[in-house]
């Protein structure tokens, strides 16, 4: 490879800790080579011994392995090597980084396809870290090999450079985009990639469209370019022999519909025929490819409606795709109750915290073979691509079982409910004879599938569908009792899908004949003695909770009560979805929940399920969620929990910010999970609005540690999601125990300024970016009305950052909004501050409030701008007639509170100041619209 050589030593011994870090069996041998391992780090050859073993197809002399145990040795090394490249490599030596650049392309040749593709993965890593520039060679060379441009390249060699081209076209994708030296990568690699797809390899073409399909949504130039070029060799390859080309060319016609519709509606005919040809075949993954096609066609605005001729013969394949096959029928039927048995950890799914809401201005084998199997597995952990706080939205569960992952029934099921939106009618009288067929049918599968056909035309075909209903539901309701818990299980979730008729009912003996059975119906399931009948049920009440509303009202004892048999029956996978129940309640009969014979049925069971989650179990997260809802519903009477769970969400945040801490002085620790965070900072926030200002004092004055420097550090947290709750609780903080706030607000200010620069926004994170600095703008604007002119030192960085956000088009109007309702606050206090720069931030003023609903913010920020105006009121020449146009159009005056009380008599002074100082007022008065005339002739005295 090099002048460079190993130490025997050294290597055997970095090659033995490889190997034991991946140990499933002995944990102690395990745990001590990832102490080596991590050790090994600080060494500046390090990567020099993974190079060499990772690029080494057979072992080094000295080293005894066996072929399979040196096989994990070198991916222990190529993974190690990557992440090596991944957190640090600005410190990686030259002389390391040239040796990686020569082992890569013997990698990418390798005999072991594992082997190509941990090279590919290097790669990568190394171009995402250090630029193209970095490494000039490498494209230019990977397209040579992938091209087979001498005719001399092994077969190993073309898939492992095309494989490494379709990873670092994935991970690279804005890099070879932009202009390098003049030219843009793209604009070479497109034309080779397309070139590429007609090589005799089949993983080579399959390689060669998955790197292009990085692309096809993205209509850069290069894409417009070769357009043409590139559905000329799609329609070549639709009948490849390889299923995975198959599937390639079924994305790119997908993402084409997106990009592109205009290229493919004149070939909808033939599309169509290949579509269906494709999603009968055999191969599952390509046929549930294939049926993504319709979902993309039928939420495109304008192109489904060139299906219509089609309808006919695309639905029957649907129906017929949505049937469980004879695998997943032998899977699936006959399961027994388990309602006793406990979940395993893995059928478990993660559950991630959501993010605090952002504040609107609108309201708010053999024991070797287990030994392999186990080293496989550490493998996988070990190359874990997702980033912090990242989701694998294609890992949908349990790949063996149908009910836990994407499949084409569900696919199917979904181009079907999409259809039924687009087509109504039609559609419902295409599957009607399907229904009468199938509904009664003896195998419970097609009585399934036909259940669920039913279910997904719900929404787009409700109002065909309603004349049947009378006589459906009860049917429906009758297979509640099915033998066959997966019939039970998508009877649960087409009735939610019907809830709304049944919930919006008005006729009390009707309401009695259907609505009520289908509510009793879908709650007794929640008890069902199969846990995914239960939590089908759980769910579909949930969504009947949602279309039923507030009339659910005098049902709400005997659901509280089911709820609570729920909760000492339920297993950890179920609890999950019986706290969504819960908090959905609770937000739509809101304080009816303080009653006390529903309080006292509901509040025990949740304590006792509060008490036995452990601060570290991740059921902590939808519990603080639900929380968070019950004690808003509640308001004061949550005041009986308040203190020990406000307790105990201020000491996770203090453990979990530690954890950060003592992880930046020691990156081997595990990193804290920041859901802990979020769910605890939004119950805090949700507690302190709904008790009374003098209890919520309380608790955030008696918090130890102290309340505002836990926050604090929050607002300064590298999470944005973190961030985004955070500036939430402040908001919070201002409105309702601000008393407690003014003291800590010097040391506050600073780190809010900090968040309002729009600079600090990263372009990969730009939504959540913004959605702090949304909350951002609400908390300032909040703090503004309560600090008034104690906001003087930071009136001048606070109006620059205000100003930069409202006339800045590239913001979401959100934001805007709430910024400049920020903005007019500030003048509540700072009005003789704000009026020498009234003419440069007016308009914009104006503009972003004009589509902000009527509300106390909109009232508020109204009188700041007004008091403003009073001090320099001739700033306002260019946008006076905008301003009273504003006035005019403020029609709220009927809804009565001191702010808009004040605001009415706030405008009548701000006319009255106008008609003195303008000579010929009339005139100016006749130049607004006569319906703003009139109004302000019919509110204010002229």
């Amino acid at each position: 490879m090099s002048s460079w050589q190993p130490v025997p030593e050294s290597l055997s011994q970095l090659a033995a800790c490889l190997k034991d870090s991946l140990s499933g069996f002995d944990k102690a041998a395990q745990k001590q080579a990832e102490i080596m391992l991590t050790q090994a780090k600080s060494s500046p050859d390090v990567n020099n011994y993974l190079v060499y073993l990772f690029s080494s197809p057979d072992p080094p002399s000295g080293l005894q392995c066996s072929s399979n145990d040196y096989y994990l040795v070198r991916s222990a090394a190529a993974i190690m090597l990557k992440n090596n490249v991944k957190t640090g490599f600005k410190q990686i030596p030259d002389s390391s980084l040239s040796l990686i650049r020569m082992a890569i392309p013997m990698g990418l040749q390798d005999k072991n396809a594992q082997i190509r593709n941990y090279a590919g993965n290097i790669a990568t890593e190394m171009i995402r870290r250090g630029g193209l520039m970095s490494w000039p060679e490498l494209l230019p060379d990977l397209l040579k090999l992938m091209g087979n441009e001498t005719g001399q390249v092994s077969d190993e060699a073309q898939e492992g450079a095309m494989a490494a081209m379709a990873k670092i076209c994935e991970d690279n994708t804005k890099m070879l985009e932009r202009e390098l030296n003049g030219q843009r990568p793209l604009n070479f690699i497109l034309p080779k990639l397309i070139q590429a797809t007609k090589s005799p390899l089949p993983r080579v073409r399959a390689q060669a469209l998955t790197a292009i399909n990085v692309f096809t949504p993205r209509k850069s130039q290069a894409m417009l370019n070769s357009i043409d070029d590139l559905l000329q060799h799609l329609f070549s390859l639709a009948s490849d022999s390889s299923p995975e080309v198959r599937r390639q060319v079924c994305r790119a016609f997908v993402q084409l519909v997106e990009t592109r519709p205009d290229k493919l509606q004149p070939h909808l005919a033939g599309l169509v025929d290949y579509i269906i040809t494709q999603q009968q075949g055999d191969d599952e993954e390509l046929a549930c490819d294939a049926a993504e096609f319709w979902l993309a066609v039928g939420e495109h605005d304008h192109l489904w409606q060139s299906l219509t001729p089609y309808i006919s013969k695309i639905i029957p394949v649907l129906l017929q795709c949505m049937v469980y096959s004879p695998e997943d029928i032998a899977l699936l039927g006959g399961a027994s109750d388990d309602e006793d048995e406990e979940d395993r950890e893995e059928d478990i799914k993660p559950q991630f915290a959501k993010k605090s809401s952002a504040r609107t201005a609108n309201g708010d084998g053999s024991s070797d073979a287990a030994q392999n199997g186990n080293a496989y597995e550490k493998l996988a952990s070990m190359d874990d691509d997702l980033e912090e706080g990242e989701i694998d939205v294609f890992d949908d569960g349990d790949d063996t079982n149908p009910d836990e992952r994407w499949t084409l029934r569900k696919c199917s099921a979904a181009a079907l409910d999409v259809f039924a939106r687009d087509f109504r009618d039609p559609v419902f009288e295409s599957i009607l004879p399907y229904l009468t067929k199938n509904l009664k049918h003896d195998e419970w599968a097609y009585r399934e599938a036909a259940v669920l056909a039913l279910g997904a035309v719900a929404e787009g075909c409700l109002g065909v569908v309603t004349p049947h209903l009378p006589e459906l539901v009860p049917y429906l309701i009758s297979l509640l009792n099915d033998a066959e818990p997966v019939v039970r299980q998508i009877t649960c979730w087409t009735l939610g899908r019907y809830s709304s008729w049944a919930a919006d009912l008005v006729d009390p003996s009707q309401k009695q004949q259907y609505f009520e059975p289908m509510m009793e119906g879908i709650l007794t399931k929640m008890l069902d003695p199969n846990k995914k009948v239960q939590e089908a049920g759980a769910s579909a009440f949930a969504n009947l909770e949602e279309k039923a509303g507030k009339r659910l009202e005098p049902y709400s004892l005997p659901i509280i009560q089911q709820y609570v048999k729920c909760f000492k029956k339920y297993k950890d996978r179920n609890m999950y979805i019986l706290y969504d129940c819960v908090q959905t309640l609770a937000e739509h009969i809101g304080p009816v929940l303080a009653r006390p014979e529903l309080a006292n049925e509901l509040m025990p069971a949740l304590i006792e399920r509060w008490t036995k989650v452990s601060d570290q179990s991740r059921e902590l997260f939808p519990l603080l969620e639900c929380l968070s809802y019950v004690s808003m519903a509640m308001n004061d009477a949550f005041a009986p929990y308040a203190q020990p769970i406000f307790v105990r969400c201020v000491n996770i945040i203090h453990q979990n910010l530690e954890a950060s801490l003592a992880l930046a002085n020691n990156p081997s620790l595990d990193v804290p999970d920041k859901d802990f965070l979020i769910t605890s900072l939004d119950l805090l926030s949700a507690i302190i609005q709904a008790l009374d200002r003098e209890r919520s004092s309380k608790l955030v004055q008696e918090s130890q540690p102290a309340f505002f420097e836990l926050l604090t550090f929050c607002m300064e947290d590298p999470t944005d999601e973190v961030r985004q709750s955070a500036y939430a609780l402040l908001g919070d903080c201002a409105k309702y125990v601000y008393g407690q706030l003014r003291s800590s607000l010097p040391s506050i200010f600073p780190v809010l300024l900090k968040q309002l620069d729009l600079d600090s926004i990263l372009d990969e994170d730009i939504d959540s970016g913004f959605s702090v600095v949304n909350n951002a703008c609400w908390s300032a604007g909040e703090i503004a009305i309560q600090h008034k002119s104690e906001m003087a030192p930071y009136v001048p960085e606070l109006f620059q950052r205000f100003i930069e956000i409202i006339t800045n088009p590239g913001i979401p109007k959100g934001v805007t909004e709430n910024a400049a309702i920020a903005l007019g606050r500030l003048g509540l206090g700072n009005a003789d501050l704000l009026a020498p720069q009234l003419a440069n931030f007016a308009e914009d003023f104006l503009t972003s409030m004009d589509e902000v609903d009527l509300s106390d913010e909109k009232a508020t920020a109204f009188r700041g701008f007004t008091g403003i105006v009073e001090k320099n009121p001739m700033a306002m020449e260019k946008s006076l007639l905008h301003f009273f146009t504003s006035i005019a159009r403020y029609r709220d005056m009927r809804l009565r509170s001191q702010n808009k009380d004040g605001l009415h008599e706030d405008f009548q002074k701000t006319i009255a100041i106008y008609r003195q100082i303008i000579p010929q007022f009339d005139q100016f008065f006749g130049q607004l619209q006569p319906q703003d005339q009139e109004s302000l002739r019919a509110n204010y005295v002229f």
